[in-house]
């Protein structure tokens, strides 16, 4: 846990929040394996805060206050390094995505194995979102710039999360620079179609794309977009 992320917080949380009904738990997980140096997941880090930060995300959040989304966030990489940097917080209101975003501005990194066990991130997780059994939807957001190279492989997780109703969605991140012509987008197609057939999970899941950590926020707006506006406009309730 970050230092100094407590303190900002508990300015908004109060006696009898759990109470309020959830209508969607939303589990955000960040690959900070080798792969990712400090100036990526700094761009990682400051992307989710400003795509949480956007006006339609805001609004997209804030629009059912007396149902609203709960988020958690983790990073992941190898095997012993998954942590939780925001623990299940309510978006009840301003204050409190305020200070989600500034805890998240303030996150510093952390040392971590140079792994990829993306089919253990997968199953940290849905033990996240097993927590909050109460919400009407529950989705696992996996962002990842390269394929699995230890633990299980993910397609072998896939069929012991396909029966808990959980969505998993994904962001792959593209190369930052690449040398030449249509490097970049070959590789982010072929990475995307790994993901797709490996990862994602519901019959409503999907996989976005950035072209680089510069393009995170960006990208990740346009999934938090497309993640609320289901739970908005669809027939949670009878």
């Amino acid at each position: 846990m970050r230092t100094g992320l407590i303190p900002a917080l508990a300015l908004c949380l109060w006696a009898g929040l759990g109470n309020a009904a959830c209508r969607q738990a939303l589990a955000l997980g960040l690959d900070v394996s080798g792969s990712v140096d400090a100036r990526e997941y700094r761009l990682q880090m400051d992307g989710l805060a400003a795509a949480l930060d956007s006006a339609r995300v805001r609004q997209a959040l804030l629009i059912m206050p007396d149902t609203p989304v709960e988020l958690l966030v983790y990073e992941w990489s190898g095997p012993e390094d998954p942590a939780v940097i925001l623990p299940w917080t309510a978006v009840v209101n301003e204050p409190a995505l305020n200070a989600i975003i500034g805890a998240l501005r303030a996150t510093e990194r952390r040392q971590a194995t140079p792994g990829t066990a993306l089919g253990l991130a997968m199953r940290e997780g849905v033990a996240h979102l097993n927590e909050r059994p109460e919400c009407w939807k529950r989705t696992l957001d996996l962002s990842g710039d390269g394929k699995s190279n230890l633990g299980p492989r993910p397609v072998d997780v896939k069929p012991e999360i396909e029966p808990t109703g959980i969505t998993i969605n994904a962001l792959v991140i593209g190369a930052d620079a690449p040398t030449l012509g249509d490097t970049r987008q070959a590789e982010i197609s072929g990475l995307s179609a790994y993901f797709h057939s490996n990862v994602i999970v519901g019959s409503d899941s999907f996989v976005e794309t950035a072209l680089g950590f510069e393009d995170y926020g960006i990208a990740m707006a346009r999934k938090l977009e497309r993640e609320l506006e289901t739970i908005i406009l669809g027939q949670v309730r009878p």
